[in-house]
């Protein structure tokens, strides 16, 4: 299989061309500058980060993979589902829409849907349910509905949603051959760690909180697995990608120590939805707290690789250009770069959290609430909270990776200094 590519570089790659010469020219230069440090502790620290990088990659890997086999969820969690969410719907097509009576107060208007059936053992049989007076449904629209039968042994149907499915899957398909267009074998790893990711939640993250198990851990150990899977999926296996691994799961772990302090502090109880609270009510074993807290942590964390990745290939495109770089040389005009990104990216988070809770907002300043009383509203506080937290844990981000990739590549020859190969 060939070489997936990364954005950022192998570790054995050699610069070439003006990155050779501008080594040679300097060397003389150089030699009696670093010299005068060789024995200080500086190289010493550099020469232990060195030393040290893959061992904690792989006991990290280790300690992730024990704890994610020892909360494995085995057997059933006692979920009871009185609604009926498990609901097993069918796809319909829409053949007529009538207005007529409402069945259950003739005095009011509604709309009748008559729809064909489309698979299961009842495909190509005719059904109809009513609808309110002003249904958006129209004859050809693809629907699903779902069916029980009355005392009477009479089949009722009623409407359970629009069909997505080819439309979503058109979509993944667009974006999937973008990402590889533009990616190439990057591309396909990127899309592998997606697959991954969903795989993790799905089968692990999900359950297992479900079972009961500490829904702060259970997002810990499965940010660490998706981190490890994303990060190389999409980068390779360099130490470039170990660096932004170690950055974005420390600044994980202060994410998740900060979102704790905070919600205590505030009083969230992660009761802010019918969803939260029809959850809380069906499971008891599960905390809506920690399911709030898990949220913050895995939300933050597809960010935090964002911007650890970043300024990891910013000091490595660095150290190629400047092989003679120091430590502060490289954390300089590195950190100006994670500035810049940072500042747009704590922007991207607010008007992402401000965009989803809009109708909310407009709500409240209908209701002629005042700045300070909607934000102290639970569900308000929960975003804002959201936002602060996982923007302390990104800011934090920018300066460890950037201070860990320095500190890894300052005192390497030159030789061994990283450069970008183009995909072929």
């Amino acid at each position: 299989m060939p070489r997936m590519d990364s954005g950022m570089p192998d570790e054995h790659d050699q610069p070439t061309g003006a990155g050779s010469q501008q080594r040679g020219h300097s060397h003389g230069h150089s030699h009696g500058h670093s010299h005068g440090h060789s024995h200080g502790p500086t190289p010493r620290l550099h020469d232990a980060a060195q030393r040290a990088l893959w061992p904690v990659v792989i006991v990290l890997a280790v300690a992730t993979v024990i704890a994610t086999l020892l909360m494995w969820p085995n057997g059933s969690n006692g979920f009871e589902d009185p609604m009926l969410l498990d609901a097993d719907p069918a796809s319909a097509t829409i053949v007529v829409v009538d207005p007529v009576p409402c069945g259950y107060e003739p005095t009011q208007p509604c709309t009748l849907i008559g729809f064909e059936l489309n698979d299961g053992a009842h495909a190509g049989e005719f059904g109809a349910f009513e609808h309110g007076a002003n249904s958006p449904l129209d004859p050809g629209d693809k629907i699903t509905v779902t069916s029980f039968e009355s005392v009477d042994g009479d089949v009722v149907y009623s409407f359970f949603d629009y069909q997505r499915g080819w439309p979503m899957l058109w979509l993944f398909g667009l974006f999937a051959v973008s990402v590889i267009a533009l990616g190439r074998w990057r591309g396909v790893g990127a899309i592998a760690g997606l697959a991954f990711s969903l795989l993790v939640i799905v089968m692990f993250t999900l359950p297992a909180i479900l079972a009961g198990s500490n829904a702060i851990i259970v997002a810990v150990v499965s940010a660490s697995l998706i981190a490890y899977s994303a990060l190389f999926l999409a980068h390779g296996f360099n130490a470039a990608t170990a660096v932004a691994l170690l950055s974005t799961l420390a600044s994980l772990v202060l994410t998740a120590i900060l979102a704790t302090a905070f919600v205590g502090m505030t009083n969230l109880t992660g009761l802010t939805d019918d969803s939260s609270l029809l959850l809380a009510g069906l499971a008891s074993g599960i905390d809506p707290r920690g399911i709030l807290l898990a949220g913050i942590l895995i939300g933050s964390l597809g960010v935090l690789d964002d911007v650890t990745v970043t300024q990891v290939s910013a000091v490595w495109q660095l150290k190629n250009v400047q092989p003679d770089l120091t430590t502060a040389g490289l954390m300089k005009p590195a950190l100006r770069i994670g500035r810049d990104h940072i500042s747009s990216t704590v922007n991207t988070l607010f008007l992402a959290y401000a965009g989803a809770a809009l109708p909310l907002i407009l709500l409240f300043t209908e209701a002629g609430q005042s700045i300070g009383n909607v934000l102290s509203r639970e569900i308000v506080a929960t975003e804002f909270v959201r936002t602060l937290v996982g923007s302390i844990g990104l800011v934090a981000s920018v300066p460890l990776s950037t201070w860990l990739a320095a500190v890894v590549l300052a005192h390497r020859p030159a030789a061994a200094a990283a450069k970008v190969r183009t995909s072929k």
